[in-house]
């Protein structure tokens, strides 16, 4: 979970009580723990202390696998240190011991960490030969998470060998092999949802970038899919499994393919498998108890295993296998367009009518990719050459500008237009786009698109925007309701929340245009139910809403950073609703759920919460949501969604984000004509 010093002083009570019993084993093992808390906070030297007294204490107590961790661990610090030389002789000790014990997972995870040194002296020849030898380990065990680790090691490996076309294939079977993890995410320990979590993103941005490098570009967009598929469950901390289109993971091609099979042939040699068993049954016997014969089968069955490596490595140099490379160095972008989601995006933009194109940015360090794609052409990508940290810096000056009545947020709106919009203008200009449907990726969630400027005037003013969780998460098929029925809430008195499961306690002030908002909206639409204050309570709400198009709760919300799964919604009597609970409400046959609240999307973190927030009420069954970026003034919240609603019933023809849109433009043509009132409403998932 993060929280360190938390964990330190509770290792260092309990290293307390285990001294104070005499309770060598259970010392050793604290002394290692608190090791491992120094390691995360980078305080090396601590770090090392410890492990070397736990490690004495394992000599001691003739602990063999407590003292092969401890070796490992110790190795790593020498590691992060820089001191390669140093990492590989712990390292290697041990592995010798987890060879002598017959813990094959820490074998494997021991080759894999030599193989990592080695990469770090540039021998990358004995790393690639110790990082397969953990691969066929880790295969045999069943271990799916450190065979994806080990997957992505090797492909490092192959870029630095300027081998990118090999490295797409590891990093694909990576991927692959973390969404079948994915669909059996709950199933996990915490401590392994947590390592999942930490190291994934990374690995979906890498081989996201690799492609995008390679022009592979329509295979880029739907890793950036499965992306944000994790960044919801890590947000959520439940298993979320997409839909059909993506548990497949990611494609193959062809000769992709047939460079896999031939290595996962010779892997799943089950002859070596049952060589490998023998090999470790024999080396669990002391070396002073074995046999001349036990000994001379010991160094036959290790050559057999260096030779499998071997043969591993020679399959990969093989003619078969180069031609097949530079075949792929050729053909891949053409191949890639064959692939049945480029038709599964064109029919989902088809389906529309209405000129949309798609936009995902992908943030790097050292630059932003954009990629589009329209209904008649395949992806394509542009290169903006910023690095993260001016992005970020751009982010935060336009997000306090924008969100402040007292600055102009058309300067730094438009830097920032000029960054992800202006590269792609003219091709929108050329496709006669209407509408931009929106996956923006890390701080630029915190944003809104709508507000970015030209020069000459808003983004809202020329297009539509609709923000999307993930294309694989958002029927765009549906049409709305040409008449449609509103269930509204409101809260407007001040409640203090305090629950047993929330860090602290949270104050809300009263709200005092929400009464007005939501009987504006009965006066214009006459199926609307009204629920103010104490007759809006979960009990009264949440059966009921399936029975209406259109959910509306003007009400405070709040992002609980550290927990957000249990970021909530008030009721009018005071209950909450969490993220958690949302995602079980029943709303199969809501269009919109319009949460016209104070923070329902305002955050602090890597912008993946919102995304949490549109997933939750699309896993529901609601096809879209509404919710602010910061908090806004109810006054002008009433008036922007009392214009909302006026046109959604004059203009049956209106999509839920035309209707948003022009209610934008009517702000900006009043009196209230800064962004600050009218641009942090976000349309999440198919108001289309």
């Amino acid at each position: 979970l993060g929280k360190y010093e938390q964990a330190l002083s509770y290792f260092q009570q309990s290293l307390k009580i285990s001294q104070e019993i005499g309770d060598r084993s259970g010392e050793g093992a604290n002394l290692n723990n608190i090791g491992a808390v120094y390691k995360s906070l980078g305080k090396y030297e601590e770090s090392l202390s410890y492990y070397h007294q736990s490690l004495e204490i394992t000599q001691e107590v003739g602990n063999r696998s407590g003292e092969g961790t401890n070796l490992n661990n110790i190795g790593s610090v020498y590691k992060s240190l820089g001191k390669y030389e140093e990492s590989l002789s712990y390292y290697q000790k041990s592995l010798k011991i987890h060879q002598e014990v017959g813990n094959r997972s820490g074998e494997g995870t021991n080759l894999n960490n030599i193989g990592s040194v080695y990469k770090s002296l540039g021998k990358y020849e004995e790393s690639l030969s110790c990082y397969q030898q953990s691969l066929k380990i880790l295969r045999e065990l069943g271990d799916p998470q450190s065979k994806a680790t080990n997957l992505d090691n090797i492909a490092i490996l192959l870029i630095q060998q300027n081998k990118p076309e090999l490295a797409i294939v590891f990093l694909k079977q990576s991927v692959n092999t973390i969404e079948s993890i994915r669909k059996n995410f709950r199933q996990l320990p915490q401590d392994l949802q947590k390592s999942y979590e930490d190291t994934i993103a990374d690995d979906y941005r890498y081989l996201a970038n690799l492609l995008i490098e390679q022009d592979r570009i329509l295979e880029a967009q739907r890793v950036l899919d499965l992306l944000k598929l994790q960044e919801i469950q890590e947000l959520n901390r439940r298993g979320v499994r997409g839909n059909q289109d993506t548990r497949t993971g990611i494609e193959l091609l062809s000769l992709e393919t047939e460079i896999w099979r031939g290595y996962e042939q010779l892997l799943n040699n089950n002859n070596a498998t049952q060589l490998g068993t023998e090999l470790t049954d024999l080396r669990i016997i002391p070396e002073t108890e074995r046999t001349p014969t036990q000994k001379e089968r010991i160094k036959e069955l290790e050559n057999l295993e260096q030779k499998l490596v071997q043969q591993l490595t020679e399959y990969l140099e093989s003619n078969p296998v180069t031609e097949k490379v530079a075949t792929l160095s050729q053909k891949a972008k053409e191949q890639s367009l064959d692939l049945k989601y480029l038709d599964i995006l064109q029919d989902k933009l088809g389906k529309l009518d209405q000129n949309g194109v798609l936009l995902y940015p992908l943030v790097s360090d050292d630059r932003i990719e954009l990629i589009i794609t329209t209904l008649d052409k395949p992806p394509i990508s542009h290169t903006v050459n910023i690095t993260r940290i001016e992005l970020n810096q751009a982010i935060l000056e336009f997000r306090e500008a924008v969100s402040s009545t007292r600055k102009d947020p058309s300067i730094p709106g438009q830097k920032l237009y000029n960054w992800l919009i202006k590269p792609i203008e003219q091709d929108l200009i050329d496709a006669n786009i209407q509408t931009i449907i929106y996956a923006p990726d890390r701080q630029l969630r915190y944003i809104p698109l709508a507000a970015l400027h030209d020069g000459k005037q808003w983004l809202i003013e020329r297009w539509r925007v609709n923000n999307i969780t993930a294309l694989s998460l958002t029927n765009l098929n549906q049409l709305p309701s040409q008449k449609p029925q509103v269930l509204a809430g409101a809260t407007s008195l001040p409640y203090k929340v305090e629950k047993d499961y929330l860090p602290k306690p949270y104050s809300f002030d009263s709200l005092d245009f929400v009464e007005s908002e939501v009987k504006q909206i009965k006066s214009m639409i006459p199926n609307t139910q009204v629920l103010i204050n104490q007759d809006f309570t979960p009990k009264n709400t949440v059966p009921e809403m399936s029975k209406y198009q259109i959910v509306h709760f003007a009400t405070h919300g709040k992002f609980v950073f550290g927990n957000p799964e249990f970021s909530f919604i008030l009721f009018g009597n005071g209950d909450i609703a969490t993220l958690r609970d949302m995602e079980d409400w029943k709303l199969k046959d809501v269009e919109l759920v319009v949460l016209s609240a104070c923070e329902t999307a305002l955050v602090e973190g890597g912008g993946a919460e919102i995304l949490g927030l549109g997933y939750a009420i699309q896993k529901a069954g609601s096809r879209a949501a509404i919710a602010t970026l910061w908090e806004v003034e109810d006054d002008s919240t009433e008036t922007l969604m009392t214009t909302f609603y006026e046109l959604q019933n004059n203009n049956p023809t209106y999509t839920t984000a035309e209707a948003l849109r022009q209610a934008q433009i009517s702000l900006i043509q009043s009196e209230n004509n800064h962004p600050y009132y009218w641009s942090p409403f976000l349309l999440i998932g198919n108001g289309l």
